[in-house]
């Protein structure tokens, strides 16, 4: 996956945070497409900043 694939709004919010930027790196191609299917849900950049800082403390079960 790369990150041309990535919604606009969910690469801001990971480029705002470096560790969930490597937890995102670090997950298997399934897992990437799960979180991608979670951010498809997320209206608002709030909600997607929120959705990162979540996912970055490993907390997101996928």
């Amino acid at each position: 996956m790369n990150k041309n694939e990535l919604p606009l709004s969910f690469s801001q919010a990971l480029a705002k945070n470096e560790n969930a930027m490597k937890q995102f790196e670090m997950l298997s191609e399934n897992q990437k497409h799960a979180i991608l299917n979670k951010t498809r849900k997320i209206n608002s950049g709030y909600e997607m900043d929120c959705f990162v800082d979540y996912f970055s403390n490993g907390s997101l079960g996928i």
